[in-house]
Parts: structure tokens; sequence; C-alpha cells
């Protein structure tokens, strides 16, 4: 029984459900057998899984987009390890507006973002380069992997640190034997996190993408602009099933509970 009863155990069997329909739809259309959009499905087939996996741009947009999120997403903890340590272990002036400088992209529009690095770029003349499409990825999905290591880093005791360091370890053996440990299900958990973000970016992504460098969603934008058809859902049922082996993952590593604390 819910702490308020009933009428709460069902308020939230509706959310759940509202949130959930849409998810459920599309992927039992993705496996129909039909030309069309139809529901209700009278048999299921993989034809249209199938069609996915011969459209070269469908697959050559499913290979950019996982290896940008890869990049993105190993750039994003590289940078969120040394600033976590700094902002939890230091104090120094300019701690708060480094801490609200690698958090704003949470609050800045991904819309606004796109058009400034699209501005940007066609300043410093890198329009369509892959490296630049992976920078704009890793802006966006660094505070992602920064709560959740700062969040872990928080949870530690420094006191064992300080321990080690009298018993006379240097600082690169503090790190290695004690603090990455301490830290390794914060960054691991980012690392995941800021992947999934990645590999679903689209605001942005339609921005700063070009012909060679189209990831998965904005490919879908583009191919649902032209026609709808069941293989559009087949495509969304294949990046469901990669979102949600991914939270999967990241709840047996790092648990969604403290994912969603790390967040807040």
């Amino acid at each position: 029984m819910t702490r308020n009863g009933i009428p709460a155990l069902i308020f939230h069997v509706l959310v759940m459900a509202f949130m959930l329909a849409p998810l459920v739809i599309v992927c039992l259309v993705a496996f129909t057998p039909e030309n069309t959009l139809t529901i209700p499905i009278v048999s299921f087939s993989l034809r249209w899984f199938a069609e996915v996996f011969r459209h070269a741009d469908f697959m050559q947009s499913f290979w950019n987009s996982l290896l940008l999120a890869f990049l993105a997403a190993t750039i994003s903890v590289g940078l969120a390890v040394p600033v976590g340590l700094a902002l939890t272990r230091f104090q120094f002036p300019g701690r708060a507006f480094l801490n609200g400088l690698f958090l704003s992209p949470l609050i800045v529009p991904h819309l606004v973002l796109g058009v400034a690095m699209l501005q940007l770029f066609s300043m410093i003349g890198a329009t369509g380069s892959f490296w630049w499409l992976v920078g704009s990825h890793a802006v966006v999905v660094t505070p992602y992997a920064l709560r959740l290591i700062l969040a872990a880093l928080i949870g530690s005791d420094p006191s064992i640190e300080h321990a080690a360091q009298s018993l006379g370890a240097s600082d690169f053996t503090v790190f290695r034997r004690i603090t990455l440990p301490l830290m390794l299900p914060g960054l691991s958990g980012g690392w995941l996190l800021s992947f999934i973000n990645s590999f679903d970016e689209l605001t942005m992504s339609v921005f700063v993408t070009a012909p060679s460098t189209v990831t998965l969603p904005v490919r879908m934008y583009m191919y649902a602009t032209e026609s709808i058809d069941p293989m559009m859902a087949s495509v969304s049922a294949l990046v469901i099933a990669v979102t949600a082996a991914a939270m999967l993952l990241l709840d047996r590593i790092y648990g969604l509970d403290r994912v969603l604390v790390g967040q807040r």
C-alpha cells in the first residue's frame, strides 16, 4: 500500500501508462508486415527490421552516433574528473563560478546551443568536421558526468586519502589506489548517462551535422519529414532498445535512485 492510499497508486499507474504507451505502440508497430502504420497488428514480422539493416544511410548514421556518443562520453568524463576533484577537495576563489560554468549546459536550451555552435563553426571554418561535432556533444553531456562524479566524491570520506598521505603515499598512488576506486561507480555511471544523452541528442545536432556526419536521430528526423512508414517505427524500436539496455546497465552499476539524487 502506498503512503497516500489507493488514489495515489491509481494516479501513478495512470502517469506511467501515459508515459509508456507511445513507446509500446511504436515497438508493436515495428513488427507489422504491412506497408503502413496500422494498429492493431494481426501478425508479426521482422520485415522492416531487415529493411533497416539494408538501408545504408541508417546504418552509417547509426555507426556515426555510436562513435560520437563513445567519444563524447569519454571526453566528458575526462573533463569531469579533475573538475570534480577540484570542487570537492579544494577551496579556491571562483569555485562557485567553475561549478556553474560546467553545469550551465543543463539550463541553456539545446536550440540556443545549436545556433551558437553553428555560428562559431562558421566563423572559424570548422563546419562539417566530425571532431567539432564530438566537442559540441561533449559540452552538452559533461554536466551529467560531473553531477554523478560529484555525488560519488561527496559521499566518500576524504580522511582516508589524508591517512594514506600521512603514511607516505604519493598523490598519484592515493588517486590510483583510493580516490579512483571510491569514485568508480560515479565515473562509470556518468559515462553511461553521457553516452545515452549523446546518442539520443537531436536538437543541437541538427545545426552542427554535415552530410558526412549525420547522426541517427537527425537521420530519423530527416526521414520522417519525407515519409512515415513502419521502417521508421523499427528504427525507433532499435533506439529504444539501445537506450533501455544502457539504462539497465547504468542501474546495475550505479543504481537509478542514486542517479536521480546525483542530478538534483
